[in-house]
């Protein structure tokens, strides 16, 4: 069996460099860039600053860094162009790449934000071997315009350290016991060391010192070797470890491992040494590839245009059943249905559906695309009907069990929810999935708050029986108003007489009270009045409403309606 080989890419300007790329396809917006001379930058946002998070090799070469603040980088550089993070974008561009990384081995797999991994084993010579496989991927990445540092090494670990480390200079540790921040006297006696040693540019087997290398490759077996000038920051550690470590004058990996493992353990954690064991090899790191998307859709091209709504629905009667085939398959049932009906004359009409339960029978979701047809322009006819399920549910068979009776009545509440679910489909595909809603519950003894709103498809009926209250709830229930009553703003009876939406009222029964308190760990703009007797009040007019006395709070009490009884 051959030695694993593990290819890791790193795209050190990735978001950057995706901003300008769609400026040289016309694809962005006003003011880009107008070269490759012109600096630009990735803004972030980190703690309520904005700071630098990516740079084209311009801003690089203004002395713009990584980190630095915004404010600081536009004193040093004016003439930078910014524009604002978009990690969505980004995480869809690297998915992209993974896809265009899939022609050099099976198994890749991103490591975000701006990385890919592939396990090469068994794949190079297919390109003719390491070194011609790292050429290609520096000329496809060049005709893409993206700046790429690739190394090959045996471990995931080791080739992850190797494309991000070597021949960089390593960042600047102040630290007492470094010998080169010792008195010159000192310094004159030490050992001088050779520039890849002080983290330079790593040597190629066989050759002399050159410049920084795109591609590395460490050769099979001699990967120590190549990791050991690296600084310790390229084993992936946390930044408090490599900073207490550069306390102890540790800033290689040769001397990290150097160390006693079990006092390194000790201080450091356990994680540093995991660290070290996977990019040597002592551990294993596989390489797991992205799953790739659960895709469910069927097409049916015609010879010729259509435009009757009967050639239409034979259309979809034949796309269907494969369709609905494809997602028993998977154990997948269809959330939401998108029918996109091609135009002879090049424009596409689509409409969609949504289901209250995951489904994969043809009966079930024919009625819906069918409620919907009329909206469907077909111009000078369809050439195309394409069928797409872009949300898809886990759909679990149900297995009756027990005695005959059990089964039936088991059977019987299938066939309930099952109509349930068709009756709520149909109504949101005509009113729309937002206005089909169902009340549950809701945990809180504040009366307005006592029950919330679900989406219907989205949600399942409450299946205990409903909580009832402590006592009597209004029919209709609205923000408090606040009842005129100057004489009796600090009298918690009841009034005899009040006016309420220019009505003036004689109270005839009074019901209560019942004391509600705020929920204290709330900041609820309605109960800052403090607490509240509630009173059921019926007048001599018929009229039976729902008053409370509110005690003041952070806000001056006194006597409001909130609701009406039926």
């Amino acid at each position: 069996m051959p030695a694993r080989r593990i290819l890791s890419l790193w795209f050190p300007r990735l978001a950057a460099e995706r901003v300008l790329r769609l400026h040289r396809h016309g694809l962005a917006l006003a003011h880009d860039p107008q070269g490759e001379d012109q600096p630009f930058a990735i803004v972030a946002e980190d703690h309520n600053a904005q700071i630098l998070a990516s740079l084209n090799l311009a801003a690089e070469r203004a002395g713009l860094r990584l980190g630095q603040p915004l404010r600081d980088a536009t004193a040093m550089c004016p003439a930078l162009l910014t524009r604002a993070a978009d990690p969505l974008r980004e995480a869809a561009f690297l998915t992209h790449l993974r896809r265009w990384a899939a022609k050099f081995s099976p198994w890749v797999a991103e490591e975000a934000p701006d990385g890919l991994v592939i396990d090469l084993t068994g794949c190079a010579h297919l390109f003719g071997g390491e070194q011609p496989l790292l050429a290609q991927v520096e000329q496809d990445c060049a005709d893409i315009g993206l700046t790429v540092r690739a190394a090959i090494a045996d471990t995931r670990g080791g080739a992850w350290a190797l494309a991000r480390h070597a021949g960089l200079p390593g960042a600047p540790q102040r630290s007492g016991d470094s010998i080169d921040q010792e008195a010159r006297a000192t310094r004159s006696r030490a050992a001088r060391r050779r520039g890849w040693e002080r983290g330079g540019a790593l040597p190629l087997p066989g050759q002399a010192i050159l410049p920084v290398p795109q591609g590395v490759i460490a050769p099979p077996g001699r990967l120590r070797e190549a990791l050991a000038p690296l600084p310790i920051a390229a084993l992936r550690v946390k930044r408090d470890a490599v900073e207490g470590l550069a306390r102890l004058g540790l800033r290689r990996v040769d001397e990290l491992a150097a160390l006693p493992r079990a006092a390194l353990s000790r201080r450091f954690g356990a994680d540093v040494l995991r660290r070290l064991d996977q990019a040597l090899g002592l551990e294993p790191e596989p390489v797991a590839p992205a799953r790739a998307p659960l895709h469910f859709a069927t097409r049916l091209s015609l010879p010729e245009p259509i435009g009757l709504r009967s050639d239409v629905e034979a259309a979809i009667d034949r796309l269907l059943p494969p369709l609905c085939a494809k997602l028993r398959a998977q154990g997948r049932g269809a959330r939401i249905v998108r029918l996109e009906a091609y135009r002879a004359d090049g424009g596409v009409q689509r409409i969609e559906v949504g289901l209250a339960r995951p489904t994969d029978q043809p009966d079930r979701i024919r009625p819906l695309l069918a409620l919907k047809l009329d909206a469907l322009d077909a111009g000078f006819g369809l050439d195309c009907i394409r069928l797409h399920v872009p949300l898809t549910e886990a759909l679990h068979a149900v297995q009756h069990r027990g005695q005959i009776d059990a089964g039936r009545a088991a059977a019987a509440r299938q066939t309930e929810n099952t109509a349930m679910a068709d009756l709520l489909g149909k109504l949101a595909a005509r009113l729309g999935s937002d206005a089909v809603t169902r009340m549950h519950p809701g945990d809180s003894h504040i009366p307005e708050k006592a029950a919330v709103t679900l989406a219907a498809a989205w949600s399942e009926p409450f299946a205990d029986p409903w909580p009832a209250p402590s006592a009597p709830r209004p029919l209709v229930m609205f923000r408090p108003e606040m009842l005129n009553l100057p004489d009796r703003d600090h009298d918690p009876t009841p009034p005899d007489r009040f006016r309420w939406r220019r009505r003036d009222l004689v109270t005839r029964v009074a019901v209560g009270p019942e004391r509600l308190l705020p929920e204290w760990w709330l900041d609820d703009p309605d109960w800052r009045t403090g607490p509240r007797d509630y009173w059921r009040i019926e007048t001599e007019s018929g009229d039976r409403l729902w008053l409370f006395y509110a005690h003041g709070g952070e806000m001056s009490g006194g006597w409001f309606v909130q609701g009406s009884f039926a």
